[in-house]
């Protein structure tokens, strides 16, 4: 059986591998879900902590939760796009090893963007991805 997803890096491109993530993903064919921003807040409506790692680990659990509910795992992952408040190097130490953590050695593409907010005042971190459904 072939890989739905190839990982690629390229010597024409930085590495990426020893960071935790991929330059190129190619997709075989199949059906694909695109799983929207998932932020801090919780089913259960539980007050969303002001600490950026523990706004992390909830994303984590609800991207991990969207993952379950179609199927999928970390290897499914083609993208994931992570919108951090003020994205800089202290931000980046914090989150982005509870996020790398989530995809247990996938290393999907990953994109990291710094934003000004989010959709509500006290959301610090969001993160969507698009993912390859499993047949």
């Amino acid at each position: 059986m072939t890989e739905s997803i190839v990982r690629l890096n390229p010597p024409s491109l930085p590495n990426s591998t020893a960071i935790g993530y991929s330059q190129i993903s190619i997709v075989e064919s199949g059906r694909v879900a695109y799983v929207s921003g998932q932020v801090a807040t919780r089913p259960n409506g539980e007050a969303v902590p002001d600490d950026l790692v523990e706004q992390t680990r909830i994303v984590v659990a609800n991207a991990t939760a969207a993952l379950v509910a179609i199927g999928a795992s970390p290897r499914d992952i083609v993208i994931a796009r992570i919108f951090v408040v003020g994205l800089g190097p202290e931000a980046m130490n914090k989150s982005f090893p509870l996020v790398l953590s989530m995809f247990d050695g996938a290393q999907p593409c990953v994109t990291g963007i710094g934003v000004s907010a989010l959709a509500a005042p006290n959301l610090k971190i969001e993160m969507e991805l698009i993912v390859r459904v499993p047949d």
